[in-house]
């Protein structure tokens, strides 16, 4: 596997754990769902972390990538339900 697609991989498994967190939260639907929220709230989350300047201070990246797509996914699922 080359390294393009083992970035892909971890990147859509941050996506379903991110999804998967905030469904807990939430409340939410099954395992598309999950992915779908997670994927669009880590581009979310990391936008609004970065626009506010909000550094959680954890040098394992992989943990706050996981806060930030949750934290994107928690918006996402929120504003979703907000729209329809």
């Amino acid at each position: 596997m080359s390294i393009a697609a083992q970035g892909w991989v971890v990147f859509l498994l941050i996506g379903l754990v991110a999804g998967f967190l905030a469904s807990l939260i939430v409340g939410g639907g099954g395992l598309i769902s999950c992915l779908v929220s997670g994927v669009i709230g880590a581009f979310v989350g990391g936008f609004l972390f970065q626009y506010f300047g909000i550094s959680l201070g954890i040098e394992n990246a992989l943990v706050v990538e996981i806060i930030h797509a949750t934290v994107g996914a928690i918006v996402v699922v929120l504003l979703a339900r907000l729209i329809v």
